[in-house]
């Protein structure tokens, strides 16, 4: 991992990046595998990489959120991750998670099937990554690292890139523009990271048909759509057809979003092309919706639904007998007092779940948590309901919006049966969040708009085929219901996937305390981790 230029928007930026490549270098391996991975840090400054969807079954050690499980990667040294597979299958990534260095230190890890698996659908032709991605011409930690000092919000991305090129609609003529090429009649899988910074993406190939098979690593009920939304951190596989004309057809993406401060409005293009194709681009317009559709996203997500194949871990959604641990967190953004010299207000811009915005420790959570006898780092007390019940979803116009801080960890046993319901407010910009939980797939089991009812809308539940993903979408001015068994001991790390939110405190930490066996606890660390700045 070190820096290296890159072009683009006619601006030469350096980067810090992996293998000297944007996006970085793909991993492919097989399910149930355990693959390791040595970090070396050529870079500029500290670091941690992470293993995005991956369970990493008593393993918490190489999960890699900086301060959450282990220390930075320094400059000049290297850590060796030990990546245990248990029935994650297809599409996975893995990106930096420091600051915002994960906009250029990125890739895929696709999950082939066991050596004697098929897929559950026919097998493709071939396969292509497509990384979703935000470009910005500048160095991502020094964007992150002004905007936290002067307490504004970042700026907006520059444009998107679909692996790594910006397409033909930002007026660079020396950019690039990603081509897929096919072969007439033959069916590819496409594999789809959406790696973006702070947006959710439309995505759309012109005149064929995406058939949608797999989400988060996990195969969902085949269904045949126009387009995709896909959020930050979130992995969809799709098949496409090459069946229609010989010709150039474009590929699209485009932001969604149903914020007050929302991201930036371009088009990113690719080109599908079938080979012995003559002739320029197939003229059509691109069927993307608008921005702000509403009705698009929900169309789409609610067509998501988990499937009862061999190939898919058997499914165990917590009945409502089981659940012994309930949590109601309210997600906001809100304002905290800003009091350095290079603050533009006497408030900051900050982000909170149940009011709490995260702090970020200078000792990993989870080595003062093992036992080393460090104090002082967390505390065991984040509040399973929002301090205050108010009316999230309604006007706050003269609603406080100071947050308190703090480093709180929501505690629960192994084995416990878990329902979690995020409620989304309007404080701030309101707007949809991607909420990620490391260590665990969930059943997404419900959604909704308004406040939630917690007498009524557990009516509402799909209890029979939810998908099982590890990042959901929590929809603007509504709320979403996650289950799960707590049967993966360690500190994990919950936060939103739009970069600017969890940099301003929209995080916690989940600890599932160890059972009673030596398979229901965590295994001792490694003797390599990284050392504590000062430690």
């Amino acid at each position: 991992v070190r820096e290296s230029n890159f072009t683009k928007l006619c601006n030469t930026t350096t980067l810090l990046v992996v293998n000297d490549s944007y996006p970085g270098p793909e991993i492919r391996v097989h399910k149930g595998d355990t693959v390791f991975v040595n970090v070396y840090n050529r870079g500029n400054y500290g670091f941690t990489i992470h293993w995005h969807g991956v369970k990493q079954p008593r393993n918490p050690w190489s999960d890699g959120p900086e301060f959450i499980t282990q220390c930075p990667i320094q400059p000049g040294t290297n850590f060796t991750h030990e990546i245990i597979l248990s029935d994650e299958i297809g599409t996975l990534w893995w990106h930096a998670h420091s600051d915002w260095t994960r906009g250029s230190v990125h890739g895929a890890f696709i999950i082939l099937p066991a050596e004697n698996e098929t897929y559950p659908f026919p097998t493709p032709y071939a396969d292509q990554t497509i990384i979703l991605e935000s470009w910005y011409n500048g160095d991502y930690k020094q964007i992150i690292d002004d905007a936290l000092a002067a307490g504004v919000a970042p700026r907006t991305a520059d444009a998107y890139a679909i692996n790594g090129h910006l397409g033909d609609t930002y007026g660079c003529p020396n950019d690039t523009i990603f081509l897929m090429e096919v072969e007439s009649e033959k069916i590819y899988l496409l594999r789809i990271i959406n790696a973006a910074m702070n947006e959710e993406q439309f995505f759309t190939i012109t005149n064929h048909n995406l058939i949608v098979v797999a989400h988060d690593a996990s195969y969902v009920r085949m269904f045949t759509t126009d387009y995709i939304m896909i959020s930050p951190g979130q992995t969809m596989d799709v098949l496409v057809i090459a069946d229609q004309n010989v010709g150039q057809y474009y590929m699209a993406i485009r932001p969604f979003s149903d914020s007050a401060a929302p991201p930036s409005d371009f088009i990113t293009t690719g080109v599908f092309q079938y080979t012995n194709n003559e002739g320029g681009l197939n003229a059509s317009l691109i069927p993307l919706p608008a921005m702000n559709d509403t009705d698009a996203m929900l169309n789409f997500i609610n067509q998501i639904r988990y499937t009862n194949v061999s190939q898919n871990p058997t499914i165990n959604v917590p009945a409502d007998t089981d659940i012994n641990r309930r949590v109601y967190i309210a997600i906001a953004t809100n304002t905290l007092p800003c009091n350095t010299s290079e603050c533009v207000s006497d408030s900051r811009f900050a982000a909170s779940l149940n009011n709490v915005s995260f702090v970020s420790p200078r000792i990993d959570i989870l080595q003062a948590y093992y036992g080393r006898n460090i104090t002082g780092v967390f505390t065991q007390d984040f509040p399973f309901n929002p301090p205050v019940f108010y009316d999230f979803t309604g006007n706050l116009t003269d609603f406080n919006t100071e947050a308190g801080e703090g480093t709180r960890a929501i505690m629960v046993n192994y084995g416990d049966a878990v329902e979690m319901v995020l409620q989304t407010t309007r404080l701030g910009a309101g707007g949809s969040h991607p909420i990620h939980l490391h260590g665990f797939s969930f059943y997404w089991v419900g959604i909704g708009t308004g406040n939630f009812n917690n007498e009524t809308d557990p009516s509402t539940y799909n209890l029979v085929d939810p998908p099982l993903i590890n990042t959901v979408h929590s929809p603007a001015e509504g709320w979403v219901a996650l289950r799960f068994f707590a049967n993966n001991p360690g500190v994990w790390y919950m936060h939103c996937h739009f970069e600017r939110h969890s940099s301003w405190g929209m995080s916690t930490v989940l600890i599932v305390r160890n059972g009673t066996t030596t398979e229901t606890s965590m295994r001792p660390p490694p003797s390599t981790m990284p050392r504590c700045p000062g430690t």
